[in-house]
């Protein structure tokens, strides 16, 4: 995991003590760094750690707490402390507020309301520091260190069936993946007709479906089980095995999925139907970006423009749009710059065409990243994974022969 926030707790009540701490244990974007069963101890654990976060139990002694949210905050001002308790009253909450706290929740805490506090709290300016097992440099609160890794969501839909939409996502996945600091997972969104987990020849355990299935008790752990990991580094969610199984998948069922995943990589590639589905627009509002892949042909083009149009209608959406030009360079009588006219925006990104180096690939189900990283079309991939992060991306060492080449040589 390599963006961890670090959490340390005081509650002097073992039972609602344990509940925090599972889960906390069951999100790999969180770190118990420490856990106090006094108030009037705190202080000596916490100057033994070093938590990105402090929380504090209301509960056992209300006053005694709030001092200590006092005291924590005129000594350490720069510690964000999130007060939580089962009395969620409006004084309760006023009172926590007051003596300094940064957040409030009610007990039992709810995950996606805690990832929202603490996603609030790292825009105020609390960063985070390395991960538990000696990663490399994380965000910081401008003290120093290396800057975390952009959480990006990204959404690849297609102008029409056949233009490589899941080419792209499956090969830019993989290219994030490959980076030292970035984790990236992958999912199949095309609910009744995706071919992900064949283009990386994965046989899933479990499924988009199963997740669904038990979204009530959903959490971080088990959500990272449920995902299958190919060799190159990205995770997939695949879609359902059977079709009946697609109504199990809702929009708010999705959109927790969504959260989730975005809260334990930092790049999160969804591979979009080209149904315009309720499952696609709930996708398309959680997605920082969208790749709109589009092929320099007549019912592509004319396409990307009702898409255009139509993602345009809403503010939000319209401004995500980034077009992605794919198979760039075979007999086409349309040129880019025609092209752009006819869309109305620039053309973002263009992949080479090299249909041979691709179907070599997604037969093999080893992604350019692996099959032939010094190629054109994989070069492309990197710099459109640059483009998307803003930062230089490294390229693999060297590339593996196969063994025709091999062959070839003696």
């Amino acid at each position: 995991m390599k963006d961890v926030q670090r959490i340390a707790i005081v509650d002097p009540s073992d039972a609602t003590r344990e509940e925090l701490r599972q889960v906390l244990l069951g999100m790999d974007s969180l770190w118990l760094e420490a856990e106090c069963t006094r108030y009037e101890f705190f202080f000596d654990v916490i100057s033994q750690s070093s938590p990105d976060v402090v929380i504090v139990s209301l509960d056992s002694d209300q006053n005694k707490a709030l001092q200590l949210i006092g005291q924590l905050t005129q000594v350490n001002p720069d510690l964000p402390v999130l007060a939580v308790s089962a009395k969620g009253d409006g004084n309760a909450i006023l009172q926590a507020l007051r003596s300094g706290a940064k957040e409030f929740l009610t007990v039992p805490v709810v995950i996606e309301d805690l990832l929202k506090a603490l996603q609030r709290l790292r825009s105020l300016g609390h960063g985070l520091r390395p991960g538990p097992n000696g990663g490399p440099g994380y965000e910081t609160n401008g003290k120093g260190g290396a800057a975390t890794p952009k959480q990006q969501v990204i959404a690849v839909l297609g102008s029409r069936g056949g233009v490589g939409c899941t080419s792209i996502a499956v090969n830019l996945g993989a290219t994030l993946a490959q980076q030292a600091n970035h984790s990236a997972a992958l999912v199949d969104l095309d609910l009744a007709l995706g071919d992900a987990d064949v283009a990386l020849d994965l046989m899933a355990d479990y499924t988009l479906a199963d997740v669904a299935l038990n979204v009530e008790r959903l959490d971080m752990q088990f959500l990272r089980r449920s995902l299958s990991k190919h060799s190159c580094g990205l995770s997939l969610l695949p879609h359902p095995v059977q079709m009946e199984d697609i109504r199990l998948i809702r929009e708010d069922s999705l959109q927790r999925v969504i959260g989730l995943l975005r809260a334990s990589f930092t790049h999160l590639v969804l591979d979009l139907s080209k149904s315009f589905s309720a499952t696609d627009v709930a996708a398309l509002h959680t997605a920082d970006v969208i790749l709109l892949v589009a092929q320099l042909e007549l019912s592509s083009l004319r396409n990307v423009v009702r898409i255009v149009q139509t993602l345009g209608n809403d503010e939000a959406l319209g401004e995500k749009v980034r077009i992605v030009l794919n198979r760039v360079g075979g007999d086409c009588d349309i040129s880019l710059k025609k092209a752009e006219e006819t869309i109305g925006k620039p053309i973002f990104w263009q992949a080479p065409n090299d249909t041979k180096l691709m179907m070599e690939s997604r037969n093999q189900g080893v992604p350019l990243v692996q099959h032939a990283p010094r190629s054109k079309l994989q070069q492309s991939f990197l710099g459109l994974a640059q483009a998307l992060c803003g930062t230089q991306i490294e390229a693999p060492v060297k590339e593996k022969a196969s063994r025709w080449a091999m062959f070839a040589r003696r």
